[in-house]
């Protein structure tokens, strides 16, 4: 008993802590300006070898001066765009917000 117990406590602490990071990652701003390859890659549809592409972009052409900017990157379409629209930031937009 105590053994079936013990295994569903781990089992719902696993799925809480998985879950929350899954969450936290969903809802945390990308400034793409910034950004490392890592952060980069939480962004949806955008794994490493994207990522690396932004970053490498960015340190060519500049910061990107707007969200939309991103499609500039090879490989990052439009679809890719809306599906994180709602995440990606650049440096500007976090200055106003505090101001």
């Amino acid at each position: 008993m105590r053994r079936s117990v013990l295994a569903i406590y781990v089992a719902l602490i696993l799925v809480c802590t998985f879950s929350f990071s899954a969450y936290a990652s969903i809802k945390t701003k990308v400034n793409i300006n910034t950004a490392s390859v890592k952060e980069l890659s939480t962004l949806n549809k955008i794994g490493e070898k994207y990522s690396q592409r932004i970053v490498e972009y960015r340190n060519t052409m500049g910061p990107f001066e707007k969200p939309e900017d991103i499609m500039k990157v090879k490989g990052i379409s439009n679809k890719v765009f809306e599906m994180n629209k709602e995440r990606i930031v650049v440096e500007d937009e976090v200055l106003e917000k505090k101001s």
